[in-house]
């Protein structure tokens, strides 16, 4: 099978994918505690060609309807109160999956404040950290992704910083090598880029033995997360260093969402971006050290100097797509995390990671993927549904298997789950090292940047730089501040920090304890 043949599926046959879909149904607009998953199967659609056929697609049809009727109203029996139903999302609607109505708090409600105070301090009860999770084998990664292993090599080129290798090239040279790439069907500026790509392509493939060869790259390095916490301002610095490189944009959310076929998520899927589009991004850079290659061929090897990054600040956290792609077999956790074929590809791999208070970080991330209505007083009431929801969650569910959990982080009016920063982290220090993760708070960054801008240099192994190269990174305004138009909205009330702070604190402590522990680890080294 070639690489041009290959074509993506979900998993299983399409006839066990329709009657395995999921439906999301919504009993009224009332305050829900209970989490319930439920599924309803369908029949597949057939052509009927006859009258009395139609007539039993009708019949059929009715005693469906009547099921599902029955089913909401048992539940609403059995649950004594007008609940909502949260049932698992289709895979094909992103938005609007559960639609809880306003909750009418009342902010200077005594009553509507214990209520919240009550749900956090639950929630904050059934808090536990696991301290390992069961890793998936080798084995079992390649049978998810197998054209993924097929085209990334394990061992990479010698002499060379960046983790690069020679593919062999069987197209056409005359074609377009990058005329399927679906970056490019949706951006103008990776167009831009390819317009050059293409026409510098053929001088740099290399010719030997009768054969063709391309360079192909991965990163060096990743910045994994977190959103709103500052990925955008150290990106920004990091690509005015010589020796480092990025794609045309700064996220290609390849490993969290386009690999599945995600490109926003109000859209549903696409077809699945395959291994090849993305590491079409990096061909750029490859060139850049394929002719640095060319020029010291003559000379003693050495090692050159220039990395590349990827800066998308989902790959730390969001793993929504599993639910849909992988057997759920786990108790309602992801068999597969990204870490684990990052790791299976680049163990060697290094990732940067910056963090914020996840209270202020949760009203940023508000502010800016808010459309309309945005107001101190909404963020509270969406504060409030979403720990609901994250409480109705634990009734049935562990903590950990919550925050992975798709229909949840769906439901949610705002992200709570992406500031649960160690549960992420313990997951990534399953495979990678402490010292292959460096982790950052955005409050330092933005008191004193030439310290950050030097660990960051310190941990990706790069070389000294002018004083005037130095003082360009480092003075430079701060990237992607917040708008002036959400500026005015003012912060977020008090009472909103007050339930925030609450229900972070367990998740804070046990970071604060890790981050620590393993800074004592890397010096009794």
């Amino acid at each position: 099978m070639t690489q041009m043949d290959y074509k993506y599926t979900l998993l299983g046959s399409s006839v066990e994918d329709y009657r395995k879909r999921p439906l999301l149904l919504q009993v009224d607009d009332t305050p829900m505690n209970l989490f319930a998953v439920l599924e309803v199967k369908r029949e597949l659609p057939r052509r009927w060609s006859t009258l009395s056929c139609f007539r039993k697609v009708k019949l059929y049809s009715f005693l469906f309807g009547l099921a599902v009727m029955f089913l909401i109203m048992a539940s609403y029996i059995l649950t004594g109160d007008k609940k909502g139903l949260l049932l698992t999302p289709s895979p094909y609607h992103f938005s609007n999956l559960v639609s809880p109505g306003p909750f009418p708090f009342n902010l200077s409600s005594a009553k509507d404040y214990a209520h919240i105070k009550l749900v956090v301090k639950t929630i904050t009860s059934k808090v536990e950290f696991s301290s390992s999770r069961q890793l998936p084998e080798l084995k079992a990664l390649i049978n998810s992704e197998p054209h993924m292993f097929s085209v990334i090599p394990r061992k990479f080129l010698p002499g060379v910083k960046n983790p690069c290798w020679y593919e062999e090239y069987t197209g056409n040279i005359t074609s377009d090598p990058y005329r399927t790439n679906l970056y490019a069907r949706y951006s103008r500026r990776f167009r831009t880029v390819f317009e050059y790509l293409r026409n510098t392509f053929r001088e740099h493939l290399l010719h030997r033995d009768s054969k063709l060869y391309r360079m192909r790259c991965l990163p060096y390095f990743y910045i994994i997360g977190q959103p709103k916490c500052g990925t955008t301002d150290l990106y920004d610095r990091l690509r005015l260093h010589p020796d480092v490189r990025f794609t045309t944009f700064k996220e290609p959310h390849w490993w969290t969402r386009k690999r599945f076929g995600i490109i926003r998520l109000s859209e549903g899927f696409h077809d699945r971006y395959p291994v090849e589009d993305y590491l079409d991004l990096f061909d750029l850079a490859a060139y850049q050290i394929q002719d640095y290659l060319r020029a010291n061929a003559s000379g003693a090897p050495s090692q050159h100097n220039i990395i590349i990054g990827e800066a998308s600040a989902s790959t730390m956290w969001d793993n929504n797509a599993w639910v849909y792609f992988y057997d759920n077999t786990t108790e309602g956790e992801p068999p597969f995390l990204i870490q684990d074929f990052v790791h299976a590809l680049q163990p060697d791999a290094r990732f940067i990671v910056m963090l914020r208070d996840p209270v202020e970080r949760l009203y940023s991330d508000y502010l800016y993927f808010g459309i309309a209505n945005k107001s101190a007083e909404d963020f509270h009431e969406k504060v409030s549904e979403s720990l609901q929801l994250f409480e109705g969650c634990l009734m049935e569910y562990t903590m950990r298997s919550c925050v992975y959990n798709t229909t949840l982080n769906n439901a949610m009016p705002v992200r709570l789950q992406v500031g649960l920063y160690i549960v992420y982290i313990m997951d990534w220090l399953t495979v990678f090292s402490r010292d292959q993760i460096l982790v950052l708070r955005l409050e330092d960054h933005a008191s004193n940047r030439k310290y950050t801008m030097h660990k960051v240099f310190d941990f990706l192994n790069l070389g000294p730089l002018t004083e005037q190269k130095e003082a360009e990174i480092t003075k430079s305004p701060a990237s992607n501040t917040r708008r002036p138009a959400d500026k005015n909205l003012g912060p977020m009330l008090p009472i909103t920090k007050e339930i925030l702070r609450d229900f972070y604190m367990p998740f804070n402590e046990k970071l604060a304890k890790v981050l620590s522990m393993s800074l004592i680890n890397q010096t009794h080294r």
